[in-house]
């Protein structure tokens, strides 16, 4: 049974009214936290902002007014956005991202910002047109999303799916890379449940968006195995596109099926082999991605044991750990926990094998060439670049954003590689 959430608490943007147009040719500073989702709507936001003549401050001192996105997907991600809202108390502040719709009072315990519906920022940005910059785009597919998590507080932030149509997901990556930008980064809450409320499917936005020309690369953002195991074999076949990044996001959480049952995921460990499975054979070398939730309530050691195991068997080139924390509303809330030290513990030990599995992927890799695309300028003389399987080479030269050539990989970093430039081309 869902949680009841007071809708007065949940809504509570009468004062959405206030935004943009009182910020009308001022400075306005933003700080983003959380997903790749967050950093999107903030886009969207600048793009609002600097068609109202608003400048975008480097720093809160020199601002107006100060915008926080903000994220609460754990504890302790929540407890470090309500510090950082109190640090405003001289500035005129605005709230959006996960926060005001489910912690409303939270906020106003600690400050009196006015509250920007994440809503209000895609209908305003819709009015301003797609406006595109170089570098890396975000473009979001979908708001909200179809599981139940027993765990996932963002759910009720977001609310239910609801996929943006494929005419303005198309519009947009094609002004991000008419403006130049070298990378595509589609985010949603979960990626291959696009179209599942429109009657469409993922592997046909993929198909259309491959066939944009350019020199540009789309990373996808992150899947469900739950919404991705009944068109697997689709959704791999698009990635085999010429612009399709060969890397999959796919968080499993946990190698137990007796805890992914009590988080109502909506899959097995086995079904997520099978889609791990599929992707390698339909897309040679791919990356895999994962995340795990450690400590969950009523984790056992045997529990554990099968996660540690599972990371073995799969070898994911990432996995992102989590230590479990117990979020308001959700079905799980009041659940015995985990002891912390537990979880520290685990955590530890999960990192550990984690990057164990790193070294033995990444060493064999150590004096071979690959095409990389240059995405980012790091700093003077250093640039992040990515090969055709998002694999992170940092190049220590000055190479302009869009260039393209082969990097020796001469140093494992375990989240990436130093790499040497043996040939480039300018963009």
């Amino acid at each position: 049974m869902e949680p009841d959430i007071d809708a007065g608490k949940v809504r509570g943007f009468g004062e959405t009214a206030k935004f943009p147009d009182v910020l009308r040719g001022r400075s306005v500073y933003l700080e983003t936290y959380g997903c790749r989702y967050n950093f999107g709507d903030t886009a969207k936001l600048v793009e609002i902002l600097r068609q109202r003549g608003c400048t975008i401050a480097s720093d809160p001192e020199e601002a107006d007014a100060v915008i926080v996105n903000t994220c609460t997907v754990i504890g302790p991600t929540e407890r470090r956005m309500l510090r950082r809202l109190a640090g405003f108390p001289d500035h005129e502040l605005y709230v959006t991202g996960c926060m005001p719709k489910i912690q409303r009072e939270a906020i106003l315990a600690v400050c009196s910002p006015v509250f920007i519906d994440p809503e209000t920022v895609h209908e305003l940005y819709r009015s301003v047109g797609t406006v595109a910059r170089s570098g890396v785009g975000i473009v979001q597919v979908s708001q909200g999303c179809a599981g139940k998590c027993t765990y996932c507080i963002t759910r009720f932030a977001r609310g239910a799916l609801k996929s943006f149509p494929p005419d303005e997901i198309l519009g947009q990556v094609r002004a991000h890379v008419r403006a130049g930008a070298v990378e595509i980064q589609l985010t949603a809450q979960d990626m291959s449940a696009w179209g599942m409320d429109t009657g469409q499917l993922l592997p046909e936005l993929l198909m259309e968006l491959d066939r944009i020309p350019g020199s540009h690369r789309i990373r996808v953002g992150m899947m469900n195995p739950a919404t991705v195991k009944n068109q697997a074999k689709d959704i791999a076949e698009a990635f085999t596109g010429e612009h399709i990044f060969r890397f999959i996001h796919l968080p499993v959480q946990t190698g137990s099926d007796a805890v992914l049952g009590r988080m109502k995921r909506g899959y097995t460990v086995a079904e997520f082999e099978m889609i791990v499975g599929l992707f390698r054979n339909q897309v040679p070398g791919i990356t895999v991605a994962t995340d795990m939730i450690v400590g969950f309530p009523g984790e056992t050691e045997t529990d554990f044991a099968a996660s540690l195991n599972l990371i073995m068997r799969v070898k994911p080139a990432k996995v992102n750990v989590t230590r479990y924390s117990s979020r308001p509303f959700t079905p799980v809330a009041r659940e015995k926990d985990v002891p912390d030290e537990l979880k520290k513990d685990r955590s530890r030990a999960m990192n550990s094998v984690s990057e164990e599995v790193y070294t033995l992927l990444n060493a064999p890799q150590i004096g071979t060439t690959v095409p990389f695309l240059v995405t980012e300028v790091l700093r003077k003389g250093s640039v992040m670049a990515r090969s055709p399987h998002y694999t992170g080479v940092v190049i220590p030269e000055d190479l302009p954003v869009g260039s393209t050539g082969t990097a020796l990989l001469v140093k494992d970093r375990k989240y990436f590689f130093i790499g040497k430039c043996m040939e480039w081309s300018s963009p």
